[in-house]
């Protein structure tokens, strides 16, 4: 899932200027999650932006944001409102903010969060929740070598072929209270009798696997 972070209120405002008609558009899927554009999220900011003479004229939490036939749906069922609405706050990750931008025609498009890097769900309570980046959607990916464990990402200097030697006590020179990646490898390597793939030498990155912007046809 995309792990996001709502903007400060004064960033979100500095972007909206003095424009006074709001829509609101959540995501029901990754900004729920990460309680940073569900329906109390959005509810919330309809109270802060009223603070500040702000008009809410709609909001909605779409499934999922990011989905050009979800936005399309929702301007059909909001033709009147999108007319008279200055500005569209999303509350969603990039993608879905610009799925807003790409579909709503004459109107700015501001976004209420900040994308911060695809994450696993290691905990989710009434009182917070942590994520953890685990995969850096490099395009080339080394899983069926490594144990299932990727150095790409949970290494702080990206080393395919080991460890860099820095390590103290199990834990990365770079992060001290991050357990070494090459370490936590070994021993499943160990575990699962495939060992022998630390002797392999993995080719460096193909960066040219992930070129950006990508389409794909399924």
């Amino acid at each position: 899932m995309i792990i996001t972070r709502q903007k400060d209120i004064n960033k979100i405002l500095a972007f909206i200027g003095d424009r006074t008609n709001i829509f609101l558009i959540g995501c029901k899927s990754c900004a729920t999650t990460c309680k940073t554009g569900g329906e109390k999220e959005l509810d919330k900011m309809e109270d802060k932006l009223a603070l500040h003479g702000k008009k809410i004229l709609g909001k909605k939490v779409l499934d999922p944001a990011c989905s050009i036939l979800e936005v399309k749906r929702l301007v059909r069922e909001n033709k009147e409102v999108m007319k008279e609405c200055e500005v569209i706050l999303s509350m969603a990750c990039g993608g879905g903010t610009q799925a807003a931008a790409e579909v709503i025609e004459g109107k700015k498009i501001v976004p209420g969060n900040d994308s911060l890097f695809q994450g696993e769900i290691t905990r989710i309570t009434a009182t917070g929740s942590h994520f953890e980046q685990k995969c850096s959607l490099c395009a080339d990916c080394m899983l069926g070598e490594t144990g299932g464990i990727c150095p790409v990402t949970r290494c702080p200097k990206g080393l395919r072929n080991g460890p860099c030697g820095g390590a103290k006590n199990r834990k990365c020179e770079i992060h001290k209270d991050l357990d070494c990646v090459w370490i936590t490898i070994y021993k499943r390597l160990t575990d699962i009798g495939e060992l022998k793939n630390m002797y392999n030498y993995k080719e460096p990155r193909d960066f040219t696997r992930n070129k950006q912007p990508q389409s794909l046809d399924i």
